[in-house]
């Protein structure tokens, strides 16, 4: 069956019923489960040890396995989803992962549900690696995934939930015209992925940003489109700076210039500023930027210079990588993720039986200088808090230690401790 879209059409309504119809018209599959099992997200040959003191306890993982980046962080009706990359066969990364998924009502205590995307088709069949999820009019979210072809290709796929009624969402379907995008002429099969949360411009076309590199020049590729199906690249990316490599998990965002609030990602007037963050594959690290972005011409404007180096601004300068932000409409307020690969060594990822957290949620806004961005771990961490211990008036000689009494160090509140190692005067841990 054929359809033809008009190219003056610019009803979102009309558009998003299109595509929900061409999902269906092409016969959208159910995403299979993985490996025989999906259910409990149970490793196939490593367990992970009862007796490990050192056990995260504030930071999300699944309860065992290998984790990286957070995809796909959404509200939708009254539920925190969670989806990342997850191996289920074991503590390393694996030749073929998966989009786990966990829920939550407050973004502290996790639910983990069946897996949400497995491969299972030639577009994906040898992993489903990172993307996002934009929830289009309607309440109707929409993954863009990459997946690794049969060939070793990175390609773009779309899936959608099975029952929107589910607040859970725990069945997705995978459409079968994956996939939706293909490396463009010029870039190597392995140099693009990472789909953003997309956005709908002025002119009522969707908007998304791809990852990739260009002899060693790193860009952010744009796409754009009308029914979030049938996808067209831009002649120019979005921005791309020289010698920097590739450019994994992009992200780009509205922020308030006056106030903490938090915007969608397609609220574009001039009360905002635009935020556009890679992750450089060559240092494994994240850097932002702030600018502006002009919707006619699909560009973006740094305000300051960008080099992809230590010059550059970065919202962490621990283990911190693949970030990723979503609009929480519960709270008006963006929230970031990331994920933190530890520093242990690959024997003991496998002894332990698990590898990687992801950082404790964090509320994100402009400061007030306009020049830099301010976070905040979300105000339901305090909830985690149990046995208050303070110390007052307690001056900090360069290279001073001071004991802490009546708490052991995993039980600490690791963000307070950064205020008892930048505090001259006073100093205070609550854990």
């Amino acid at each position: 069956m054929a359809f033809l879209v008009s190219n003056t059409m610019t009803s979102p309504a009309l558009m998003v019923l299109l595509c929900c119809f061409l999902l269906i018209a092409n016969g959208a599959h159910q995403s299979e489960a993985c490996y025989g099992t999906n259910q409990k997200l149970q490793s196939l040959q490593v367990s992970a040890p009862a007796n490990q003191p050192y056990l995260t306890s504030y930071h999300f993982r699944p309860p065992q396995n290998w984790i990286n980046d957070p995809n796909g962080p959404m509200y939708y009706k009254g539920v925190y989803h969670l989806f990342y990359q997850y191996n289920p066969l074991g503590p390393l990364f694996g030749d073929k992962m998966i989009w786990a998924h966990s829920v939550s009502y407050d973004l502290i205590n996790w639910i983990h549900l069946s897996h949400a995307l497995c491969p299972s088709g030639p577009y994906d069949i040898n992993s489903c690696w990172s993307g996002s999820v934009t929830i289009l009019p309607g309440d109707k979210p929409f993954i863009l995934y990459t997946g690794i072809d049969a060939s070793g290709q990175q390609v773009q796929n779309l899936a959608m939930p099975e029952n929107l009624s589910d607040p859970l969402l725990k069945d997705w379907v995978k459409f079968s015209g994956n996939p939706v995008m293909t490396p463009p002429n010029g870039v190597k099969d392995d140099m693009f992925r990472d789909p953003t949360t997309a956005w709908q411009a002025p002119d009522g076309r969707w908007r998304v940003l791809v990852g990739g590199q260009i002899d060693n020049e790193g860009m952010a590729f744009v796409y754009w489109s009308w029914d979030f199906i049938h996808w067209t690249k831009l002649d120019h990316p979005l921005y791309s700076v020289q010698e920097t490599g590739m450019w994994e998990c992009p992200d780009i965002f509205p922020v308030s210039i006056n106030g903490t609030i938090g915007v969608d990602t397609s609220v574009l007037n001039p009360g905002v500023k635009h935020v556009l963050k890679t992750s450089l594959f060559s240092d494994k690290h994240d850097y932002y930027v702030l600018g502006t972005y002009d919707p006619q011409m699909d560009i973006f404007s740094p305000d300051t210079d960008f080099h992809g180096n230590s010059n550059d601004l970065r919202y962490d300068y621990g283990k911190f990588y693949a970030s990723k932000t979503f609009f929480d409409s519960a709270k008006n307020r963006r929230v970031l993720w990331a994920w933190a690969n530890e520093s242990d060594s690959t024997q003991d990822d496998i002894d332990k039986g698990w590898s990687g957290v992801q950082t404790v949620p964090r509320a994100i806004w402009l400061d007030k200088s306009g020049k830099q961005l301010v976070q905040w771990p979300v105000e339901e961490i305090e909830t985690l808090r149990g046995k208050q211990v303070s110390i007052h008036d307690k001056e900090l000689g360069s290279g001073s230690i001071v004991e802490v009494s009546g708490i052991t160090a995993s039980q600490v509140n690791s963000f307070h401790c950064i205020l008892l190692y930048i505090s001259p005067i006073y100093a205070s841990v609550i854990a």
